[in-house]
């Protein structure tokens, strides 16, 4: 113990006499900006190197190489991988990669950059609305129980037991519980489907091909086409006809068509009050419909407007789906990102 306590007091004792020589040394071994650096830079670009000999160039043969080997195959690498092509659930040995691995089959590159909408949304749009709809629960609040969504069999006969339990009175759908909104489930936009019919389909073909040309255009997305299931003779409709063109939006895609509807179209559009308050299927999902005019105010019609015959530029329904639970909640998300509402409010 007396020899380490001494020799720690000797070091302590030496360290600021010792400090000064060694900034010295590092002073010393520092090099100014202004100096020449010649000597630790290359002085022939990649792009400046000699050409190879020319017999370096016939010499390389990789077939007489291949068979030198013997067939003997090389090493495998990690960029020789394929992942499994159908999941065969948790437990099978083989898994495929997650989706983010530049391996997987589902690995997209990107995003590379964010629209305007979505950053915004991230920015401004998801803290207001968790503000808005933060509910304050005091310490040591219990919630109050709540009665059983599905009814139960009453009754002493055997037949009642373990039966599962009734559906609910007046409807057999049950809509989904609503959460509190916390920062882990703000509503947010999770895709835009955008779907035109045009019934004139069933005489001219020409009416069914301009429909998906204009929906494609505006939309950046190839389109789906569907036969009408049902003859209603009251439209014309004939059974087994193709009759409508859908285009589904996820992604950049779907940011940069709400972020055109909002800002270039719907201003637009004379004597628009907005979308019904009674629009909505109770899950979160909002629809609203333009006629064939809104339909050509699109930058991408409006510029190429001679292209398209004006009698067969058709109306189109848009639907946005959001992760909201309830209409109230996705009829808030879409007024803050700038949707007007009009109307009595249904939630």
């Amino acid at each position: 113990m007396a020899l380490r306590e001494g020799g720690s007091m000797l070091g302590t004792a030496l360290r600021p006499r010792l400090r000064p020589l060694s900034q010295c040394v590092c002073h010393r071994a520092r090099r100014p900006a202004s100096t020449a650096a010649s000597d630790e830079l290359e002085q022939n670009s990649s792009l400046v190197t000699a050409a190879s000999a020319a017999g370096v160039v016939s010499q390389f043969d990789p077939l007489a190489s291949s068979r030198a080997r013997g067939g003997r195959q090389l090493p495998r690498s990690r960029y020789q991988y394929r992942p499994p092509k159908y999941y065969r659930g948790p437990l099978h040995p083989h898994q495929p990669p997650p989706p983010s691995d530049p391996a997987s089959r589902e690995f997209v590159p990107g995003p590379f950059s964010s629209s305007r909408l979505e950053q915004t949304y991230h920015s401004t749009i998801a803290p207001d609305i968790l503000a808005l709809a933060y509910t304050h629960y005091p310490p040591g609040f219990r919630p109050p129980t709540k009665a059983e969504r599905l009814r139960e069999w009453t009754g002493e006969s055997p037949y009642f037991k373990n039966r599962p339990r009734k559906g609910p009175r007046g409807s057999s759908e049950l809509p989904p519980l609503r959460k509190p909104i916390t920062f882990r489930n703000v509503p947010k936009v999770t895709g835009v489907v955008v779907h035109s019919q045009s019934s004139e389909a069933n005489e001219d073909s020409a009416y069914l091909h301009v429909a998906g040309m204009v929906i494609q255009a505006i939309t950046n997305t190839r389109v789906e086409t569907f036969k009408a299931k049902k003859a209603v003779n009251q439209w014309g409709q004939k059974k087994g006809k193709y009759v409508s063109v859908t285009a589904t939006l996820k992604g950049e895609d779907m940011y940069d068509f709400l972020g055109r509807c909002i800002d270039l179209v719907l201003p637009r559009i004379k004597e628009w009050k907005g979308v019904r308050g009674s629009s909505g299927d109770s899950t979160g999902n909002i629809s609203f419909g333009l006629d064939p005019v809104a339909v050509s105010y699109f930058p991408e019609i409006e510029v190429n407007y001679d292209m398209y015959p004006p009698k067969m530029i058709p109306g189109c329904h848009v639907t946005v789906q959001t992760s909201a639970v309830t209409d109230r909640d996705a009829r808030l998300l879409l007024s803050s990102i700038g949707v007007p509402f009009y109307g009595k409010l249904v939630d």
